[in-house]
């Protein structure tokens, strides 16, 4: 069996003589269709998040079940599924609310499926509990992978300030990339708020206006913040969603978000806040989401079933996994890369 295996730091291979997988109880074999290509894989590989263990990477994954152990009950082979990425222990108050990706145990396990343990980047992947599966129906799999993180991580971000987005008021969103422009189309489908988005680039901009927002800003620009402010007027942001996290990018948001508004930060840009009495508005919640429940991964499907949601995605073969991490790592990649077995 084909697979892109992470060794340690900076090695990453493609292998081809793993033993394909057989399940057993309630785990689940899955044939790949697409395994979703990400910048939390660099962290991995480039940064040393995940040291110690040997596995193959891709934690966004789709496919058809190829064969199920003996206590599944419910999928057969063929059905087209999701699998939920955050692994929690199935058993604490969070995972039975669905929400393992906060799971109490989350220090003492693996995260999930490439993030520690075997994920799905090849050409089948053993899924440890069929209630890590969401059904996909009639979606692509190729096209539908990207949904477990791309369009999860934004839907869950965007739903903790739902009560927030209203007509009246604004939401920033920083950087228009593989989450950002999922985002853009999820605020526009379950919000009502004007979207101001920025990035460094024209395409992206250009990208973000064609994906609904109503105005948007160079970040670059040295009076990026005079910029929105004037938009936005004396009340600024009600909320702002950072897909960066970069000091820089945070720094952009604690400067335009408003009174009792909230700051969100997804990227994994590393950047550092400095707290002070009078760094922030009052009443402001600065928050760090991690994912979103499999509930939410259920709704996210029903959005993409609508299509209300498409990933801008680019294809490629598992041989060509370090090409993708370098154009990632070079900004090359619009949307989302996608790794295909055949």
């Amino acid at each position: 069996m084909k697979a892109v295996r992470f060794f340690g730091h900076k090695d990453v291979r493609v292998v081809n003589d793993l033993v394909k997988p057989v399940p057993k109880g309630d785990e689940v074999l899955l044939k790949i269709g697409g395994a979703g290509v990400c910048h939390s894989d660099l962290h991995i590989i480039d940064e040393g998040t995940v040291v110690g263990t040997v596995f193959t990477l891709g934690h966004e994954n789709a496919g058809w079940i190829e064969e199920v152990g003996s206590d599944v009950k419910d999928y057969k082979k063929g059905d087209a599924v999701l699998v939920y990425g955050p692994w929690g222990c199935g058993h604490c108050k969070p995972c039975q609310q669905s929400k393992e990706n906060y799971c109490d145990h989350q220090s003492e396990m693996a995260y999930g499926g490439g993030l520690g343990l075997d994920g799905g980047m090849a050409e089948y992947m053993l899924v440890p509990s069929s209630r890590l599966l969401v059904p996909i129906y009639d979606l692509d799999p190729v096209i539908a992978a990207p949904l477990t993180d791309a369009a999860l991580t934004p839907y869950s971000a965007i739903k903790r300030s739902i009560g927030k987005l209203t007509a009246d008021e604004y939401v920033v969103v920083i950087g228009v990339g593989g989450l950002g422009h999922v985002a853009l189309q999820i605020l526009n489908e379950v919000s009502a708020s004007s979207i101001i988005a920025c990035d460094v680039t024209e395409e992206k901009l250009a990208f973000a206006k064609e994906l609904g927002a109503a105005y948007v800003i160079n970040s670059k620009d040295a009076n990026a913040v005079e910029q929105i402010n004037e938009i936005t007027g004396i009340k600024k942001a009600k909320v702002v969603i950072d897909f960066v996290g970069a000091t820089s990018t945070i720094d952009l948001g604690t400067k335009v978000v408003g009174l009792d508004g909230d700051l969100t930060i997804v990227g994994l840009g590393g950047g550092h806040y400095q707290y002070n009495m009078s760094g922030l508005p009052f009443g402001v919640s600065m928050t760090n989401p991690y994912w979103g429940s499999r509930v939410e991964l259920m709704e996210v499907v029903g959005l993409a079933r609508q299509r209300k949601i498409n990933i801008e995605i680019e294809q490629f073969k598992l041989d060509q996994a370090n090409e993708v991490y370098d154009r990632m790592r070079n900004g090359k990649i619009k949307g989302r890369a996608v790794l295909i077995p055949s």
